[in-house]
């Protein structure tokens, strides 16, 4: 039902042009011909797009060398529409373009008639009437294509997405465990430390001293099986969650730690800058969070964050060493420094530094750098942060597509407009040359042969026909004459009468040359009603 549709809509154009004498008349057979060609084409327009091509522009170029046919423009376009539509490959119908402009270039060059115009016209009818149908053919596919690709990425991402939800329960479970280790242990290396200060008092009898060992033991052997139990949760490429704030502040913390038992000495240049003399041991009630940037805030906790899990670290590796907290604040960037000394009492071997990692991990998220190593006799953490927290992402993809899209529409926009002056100047030179080739037929009427060139000349047009119906005249010119042919009105795209002017060589002795014929060349419709009579 769609093919009757299509071959009815691409044959109507045919039968109406020839009916209403738009184009060069056809007889009856060549007409069914034509019409059985487009019918074969619309046949095959699914199977073989190029094929079908083919056959429209066939019909088109017999018709006229330049391919401007009202009888089968339209079929040549919607067929070039179909095969940027359906052919999957661009070679193939290039390939055919450049036939098509080879063929009707070489059948203009065998004509007598101008060049310049017929070749203009073809070049204009290839790009409007092929090229760019066939551009938004494949502009269709195309678009298509990505719809359908499309959904099929949403399918995808949608089952990827159930599979990261999955992913994250899990993540989230092993970071809410290493959450409560950093801060549990934490808690229990400062009861360690608490206890192994009230064990070395002088005046403890020694049943109790005895308690407060085991108790210090029990508190190391704690946080170990804390590591151990966190350890089996989580995986190594987990991703570190920055702790909820808790409204304490570097010098909390310090100062809390030092109560425990640990010889601190903290450092803070936001203190000085202040007016605050923060020593060891002592603190301020404030957090040290920066009030109006999400990413400066997020840096002071995880500042808090090295300077909890260095403590911790100290304390339980490192007891009754001294250690220093020293922490810098520039405008672009803070730095935390935590470094203990040897040890005075042996404590647990590490056996693992999961809390080190994840404190490398969370600092190289932010766009900072951590380095943790031995130092002299002792150990130090360093974590260099950026002020504001993560650094800028780079533009987005969005913007370098907007781009592409803008050059693309400009490229377009400037084919579309070098077409339009194309066509538009060779319709201007086919109006003027059309309408100053024309001859009254009252001038042509006072004509007489055997009049002199020069007296004939005052009422000929400035130029002569380009493309006259010779094979319409009604007799052969004289032999050895200069013809030339006019218009006898000047319609354009219609047919119309010629006049035949013809003047000899003349002679040296004989005045010049004269006119020696004149015909009128009527129009194929005028000479198929002749026939009838």
């Amino acid at each position: 039902m769609r093919g009757a549709l299509v071959g009815t809509a691409l044959a109507l154009p045919a039968g109406a042009a020839n009916w209403l004498g738009l184009d060069e008349p056809r007889s009856a057979p060549a007409q069914l011909t034509a019409l059985a060609a487009l019918a074969c084409a619309t046949g095959i327009r699914r199977a073989r797009p190029l094929l079908a091509f083919l056959l429209a522009a066939a019909l088109g170029l017999l018709t006229a060398p330049s391919l401007f046919t009202l009888s089968f423009g339209p079929a040549l376009a919607a067929f070039a529409l179909l095969l940027g539509r359906r052919a999957p490959r661009a070679r193939p119908a290039l390939l055919a373009f450049g036939a098509l402009a080879v063929l009707g270039t070489a059948k203009i060059a065998v004509r007598d008639v101008d060049p310049v115009v017929e070749w203009l016209v073809l070049m204009g009818t290839l790009v409007f009437g092929t090229v760019f149908p066939w551009l938004a053919g494949r502009y269709w596919r195309q678009a298509r294509e990505l719809a359908a690709a499309g959904w099929t990425r949403a399918d995808q991402l949608e089952r990827e997405q159930r599979i990261v939800a999955d992913r994250a329960r899990l993540r989230e479970r092993a970071r809410i465990a290493q959450d409560m280790h950093d801060s549990l242990g934490h808690e229990l290396s400062l009861i360690a430390v608490r206890a192994g200060a009230l064990q070395v008092a002088p005046d403890l009898p020694d049943p109790h001293r005895e308690a407060v060992a085991d108790l210090r033991a029990a508190a190391s052997h704690a946080t170990d099986r804390l590591h151990a139990i966190i350890g089996l949760l989580r995986e190594d490429d987990d991703e570190r969650a920055p702790l909820a704030p808790t409204g304490e502040s570097v010098a909390d913390l310090v100062t809390r730690a030092t109560e425990s038992g640990l010889r601190i000495t903290y450092d803070d240049d936001q203190g000085a800058d202040q007016g605050d003399d923060r020593g060891a041991g002592r603190g301020d009630d404030q957090p040290l969070t920066a009030s109006g940037s999400g990413g400066a805030e997020l840096t002071e906790r995880t500042l808090h964050r090295v300077v909890q899990e260095a403590l911790t670290n100290a304390a339980k590796h490192a007891p009754g060493a001294p250690v220093t907290v020293t922490v810098r604040r520039g405008g672009t960037s803070t730095t935390a420094t935590v470094t203990n000394g040897r040890p005075e009492h042996p404590g647990s071997p590490s056996d693992g530094g999961t809390g080190l990692r994840g404190l490398r991990a969370r600092v190289t998220d932010l766009g900072g750098t951590f380095d943790a190593g031995p130092h002299g006799d002792g150990f130090r953490v360093t974590a260099h942060l950026p002020a504001e927290g993560i650094t800028p992402a780079p533009p987005h993809p969005g913007a370098h597509l907007a781009y592409a899209r803008r050059r693309t529409v400009l490229a377009f926009g400037a084919a579309v407009t070098t077409g339009v002056l194309l066509v538009g100047g060779t319709f201007a030179w086919y109006a003027y040359s059309r309408t100053h080739s024309v001859l009254d037929p009252a001038d042509f009427a006072r004509l007489h042969v055997g009049e002199p060139r020069a007296e004939a000349e005052r009422v000929l047009p400035d130029l002569a026909s380009s493309d006259p119906p010779v094979e319409r005249a009604p007799s052969p010119p004289p032999t050895g004459a200069d013809c030339a042919y006019y218009r006898a009105s000047g319609e354009l795209f219609t047919a119309v009468p010629y006049f035949r002017i013809c003047f000899d060589q003349g002679g040296p002795g004989d005045g010049g040359a004269r006119l020696v014929d004149k015909a009128v060349i009527p129009t194929a419709d005028a000479m198929s009603e002749e026939r009838v009579r």
